[in-house]
């Protein structure tokens, strides 16, 4: 809003001259029989000069309107600051927040998650979406790029990340079919329990037959030589 002095076209320390001669021009300019086809406006325009002059005119008036004017300035300028104090307390405790959410971010990239994780937590955080969203695609983008290739297995591919191989797993069948997974392994066969019966509870086989023979002729022979022998000397 302009001040009676900035409607006159005067400073506010002009003397009293000047303002009559600042107010002939002003009136003379705005008046409405100059502004043909604009007389609304310069009616208006017009008042506000008459208005303004009548109390700069009159050493009373004047004095109360630099006193009201002064102190009205200066609740403005406190206000200002006041406005710019709270706007940049307010902008500290914002950049503040701003690195305890990207210092949380980092933690959690650090430890191998995912871009969608530290999204997540961020938003558990009571961070705002979109800049939940700006913080953990600029962390995720930060930490790829300072790691080191990944390593490709023989076929060439690399390997996926924890929590890609963890939703894999969660969406495997239970069963597969062994015959249609290639990288299956073999079923294991069940290994046969030990035989706990006695050689005379089971039919001898084959081989254990011959072996079985072969025990009895030796111990026939040393027996037969046993007796011959000590028999003949008692």
């Amino acid at each position: 809003m302009a001040t009676l002095y900035e409607t006159l076209g005067v400073r506010e320390d002009a003397t009293d001259d000047e303002i009559k001669r600042a107010y002939r021009r002003a009136a003379m300019k705005a008046h409405p029989d100059r502004n043909v086809g604009r007389e609304a406006s310069a009616h208006g325009r017009f008042q506000e000069i008459k208005e303004a002059y009548a109390i700069l005119s009159d050493p009373v008036q004047r004095r109360v309107y630099d006193a009201v004017y002064a102190e009205e300035v200066s609740r403005l300028a406190r206000r200002r600051e006041e406005e710019e104090r709270l706007k940049a307390k307010r902008e500290a405790a914002r950049q503040a927040e701003y690195a305890r959410f990207v210092t949380l971010a980092m933690r959690f990239a650090e430890r191998g998650y995912s871009r969608d994780v530290l999204f997540g937590v961020l938003l558990g955080r009571d961070c705002e979406v979109e800049l939940a969203g700006r913080i953990a695609d600029s962390v995720a983008a930060l930490h790829a790029s300072r790691q080191p290739a990944q390593p490709r297995d023989v076929n060439g591919d690399d390997r996926a990340p924890r929590d890609e191989e963890a939703v894999a797993q969660a969406a495997a069948p239970e069963n597969p079919d062994p015959q249609s997974d290639p990288q299956a392994k073999p079923e294991a066969k069940p290994q046969a329990k030990p035989d706990t019966s006695s050689p005379r509870d089971r039919e001898p086989t084959p081989s254990e037959d011959a072996d079985t023979r072969g025990e009895r002729a030796h111990a026939n022979l040393f027996s037969t030589l046993w007796h011959g022998v000590f028999g003949l000397r008692q």
